[in-house]
């Protein structure tokens, strides 16, 4: 294929940090977020000419990114498991304890709950980008973020009011 554009190692340079965060979000595996970032990088360059720099390649690499971690749990062999370590990060020392919990608590869910939690209210997403980026309506993004948050609160219980008042 040859040498990749400027503007394209540029921008992968730039956005491979962040897709990579929520790559975690989304996998609560190191490792597997990697390869998530990997592939979505590769599809963004394979598709590089045709997208529209007018529009946001950010939001279309994030659209690639959570289509491609939706496609891989659909996909995934019976014989791999999900991790129960988290990546490291810099917090705050005293959210740490409350992010850890959210985490877990994250990874318990199911997919497609933990996918519209992770856009919503960790990358700030409005309703319509989310449904976009999921390929629903913006009334079942509303629908399906009520329901997480609901299985979410239920799954940590009491632990999360714990944490949210000290």
């Amino acid at each position: 294929m040859g040498e990749p554009p400027a503007d394209y190692l540029e921008f992968a340079a730039a956005r491979s940090g962040h897709l990579f965060r929520t790559a975690c979000l989304l996998t609560g595996d190191w490792h597997l977020a990697e390869d998530l970032v990997q592939e979505t990088l590769g599809k963004m360059y394979r598709s590089w000419r045709r997208i529209n720099r007018r529009e946001s390649p950010v939001a279309y690499a994030n659209t690639v990114l959570v289509r491609t971690f939706l496609s891989h749990r659909r996909n995934r062999s019976s014989t791999e498991y999900p991790s129960d370590r988290l990546p490291d990060a810099m917090d705050r020392p005293d959210d740490r304890e409350l992010r850890l919990t959210l985490l877990e608590g994250l990874a318990r869910l199911p997919i497609r709950d933990r996918a519209v939690l992770v856009l919503r209210y960790w990358e700030d997403r409005s309703v319509e980008e989310t449904a976009q980026v999921l390929d629903l309506s913006a009334g079942a993004v509303r629908a399906q973020c009520l329901r997480a948050l609901r299985r979410l609160r239920t799954l940590l219980g009491d632990q999360l009011s714990d944490l949210a008042a000290h």
